[in-house]
């Protein structure tokens, strides 16, 4: 029997999604439409895939054995069709990823360059967004996948770690501050300290690991943005406690970054996807050049 692709879609998309009713939105099919594929399917292979009631679907043990498959054969089947279009110079596409702010500008235009070298026709929408919105565009499949902080586990989402960097203190090269070894957060009490929203999902890591302190930080101005605490701690406003990523190079003419100790405060950094979900070939080749890159 020949099998249609369409109906090994439907299969997949309804055992990611786990419901009939969000795979027929998804696929712009009509709930019944939808049925009647996934029957055919099971007709053709004689044997059920899934089991349903009122209110769950299920994979049936078959059904849990052939999901790798179907979803190989579409990833094969995209590959393959990507490559053609690639030989003939055609290959178009989109690519779409939320990244916190801080990697956005300073780590992924150079992973953008070199995929754009290899896939010149492939667009890439990159959502900068802050960490609890990122991690909602990649739940809600509006994005691919993202580049986010692990702030807790989230049984829908699968993080990969990239890199675990401290919090350093930011000010400017003429500050007191600005020649020491490293710089006790208590020390910090004699500045005024420029930080982000509480909202933000570096100052809840912060206050989460200064909670145990005697001492702790006092904001005398609070802002949205990593870039925005660094424009005013250059124009002399004060100093502020940043991931070392977030920092411009060494060589910048006015910013200098010190590590801060007792406690040393990090975050780790990584790939965040939804668990259970496949990336596209253009997705899952962006992500091997990103991985690539990362370590330099």
């Amino acid at each position: 029997m020949e099998y249609d692709l369409q109906d090994i879609k439907s299969f997949v998309k309804i055992a990611e999604l786990g419901s009939f009713h969000e795979a027929a939105e998804t696929l712009h099919l009509s709930q019944p439409a939808l049925t009647r594929r996934i029957k055919k399917l099971e007709q053709g292979l004689g044997t059920p895939l899934l089991d349903r009631t009122t209110r769950r679907v299920s994979l049936t043990s078959v059904g849990r054995d052939f999901l790798p498959k179907a979803r190989r054969v579409l990833d094969d089947l995209e590959d393959s069709i990507m490559s053609i279009r690639e030989l003939a110079e055609r290959q178009t596409g989109q690519v779409t990823l939320a990244c916190i702010p801080t990697a956005a500008f300073y780590f992924l235009p150079s992973v953008i360059r070199l995929y754009n070298e290899q896939y010149p026709k492939i667009r890439i929408r990159l959502l900068d967004l802050s960490a609890n919105e990122g991690l909602e565009a990649v739940l809600r499949g509006e994005a691919d996948f993202g580049i986010n902080m692990m702030s807790g586990q989230h049984p829908d989402i699968e993080f990969l770690s990239l890199v675990n960097e401290p919090f350093v203190l930011a000010c400017r090269r003429d500050h007191p501050l600005a020649t020491r070894e490293s710089v006790r957060w208590a020390e910090l009490a004699d500045y005024r300290l420029i930080g982000v929203g509480r909202l933000s999902g570096n100052r809840m890591l912060l206050d989460h690991a200064l909670a145990g302190l005697s001492w702790r930080p006092k904001w005398f101005y609070e802002v949205q943005h990593l870039s925005t605490s660094l424009g005013m701690v250059e124009a002399g406003l004060g100093v502020s406690a940043v991931p070392s990523l977030a920092m411009p190079a060494a060589d910048h003419p006015t910013l200098v970054s010190v590590p801060l100790i007792e406690p040393v405060v990090n975050r780790s950094l990584g790939l965040v996807r939804r668990r259970g979900a496949s990336l596209s070939p253009a997705a899952d080749k962006f992500v091997s050049i990103l991985l690539q890159q990362w370590p330099q």
